[in-house]
């Protein structure tokens, strides 16, 4: 028992850590004063000076375009590689399991300069286009990572009869390999976004003249010194990911509850 409760502190005291910088900031977003240290009252006036900055509507333009394309394109290109993946066996499958796994273990900062390097050997102009391939890039191999577990409990015997009953690949793709690793799917697009926007240092190394995001934006802010509308800025952000995050969890524990109902019933 007294473990239990010591271990209760130690876990309580962490997460005050972690959390008490964020719901100091959030709460500081609201403050009338400048001052990050005097509450002189509850005000919006941070938020709407906000949205007001043409810098920040712009950065945030292309934050969400960004981040919305590059998810799409990477959910694509991810359920394709996947379901690739998931049909080879022995030493292939393991090496294309070991090179999806390099981008995710490696360093933001090396897949940011590497892709750089990239950019300026083949001579291609930094701007919209790279951020977007950087991001497509990263954000592929979590997609991938999302829709194989959903391949490897596919029921093979499943597309097999579909085949034998005279569906075309294509079809029996559509129609039966992609209902059923949907879950997957939608938890692969949705962790691309939720990656995609919060990126810094990728975006950092590839942003081109007038097109930026909004950890640039804030990142450039703070060096010039902190100001009350970071607090806004970046408590929106935060809010943004947090309900992403809930939404994904949401839909992983409703998908759990919904097979586990199945097989009670069956």
């Amino acid at each position: 028992m007294v473990r239990k409760h010591l271990t209760r502190i130690y876990l309580g005291l962490i997460f005050i850590f972690l959390y008490a910088p964020i719901i100091v900031l959030a709460i500081f977003s609201f403050n009338e004063s400048k001052s990050r240290g005097n509450w002189t009252g509850f005000s919006l006036k941070w938020y709407i000076e906000l949205f007001h900055d043409t810098d920040i509507r712009s950065a945030f333009y292309y934050t969400i375009l960004i981040a919305i394309t590059s998810a799409v394109i990477s959910t694509i290109i991810g359920t394709i590689a996947a379901i690739g993946i998931n049909s080879m066996n022995g030493k292939m499958k393991s090496i294309m399991l070991n090179v999806n796994y390099l981008p995710v273990v490696n360093p933001d900062i090396v897949t940011g300069i590497s892709l750089m390097i990239l950019y300026i050997s083949f001579n291609i102009n930094f701007g919209f286009n790279t951020i977007l391939i950087s991001h497509i890039v990263f954000n592929t191999p979590y997609v991938i990572l999302s829709i194989l577990p959903k391949l490897k409990q596919l029921d093979v015997n499943m597309t097999e009869a579909a085949m034998d009953l005279g569906a075309t690949p294509m079809y029996a793709l559509r129609k039966v390999i992609i209902p059923e690793i949907k879950p997957g799917i939608i938890t692969g697009f949705l962790m691309a976004f939720t990656l995609s926007i919060d990126d810094f240092m990728i975006s950092y190394f590839t942003k081109g003249e007038g097109v930026t995001n909004l950890s640039i934006v804030i990142y450039s802010m703070a060096r010039r010194g902190v100001r009350p509308t970071i607090n806004a800025l970046s408590t929106i952000m935060l809010t943004a990911v947090l309900l992403l995050m809930i939404l994904i969890n949401k839909r992983s524990n409703g998908i759990e509850k919904s097979k586990k109902t199945k097989k009670s019933e069956v």
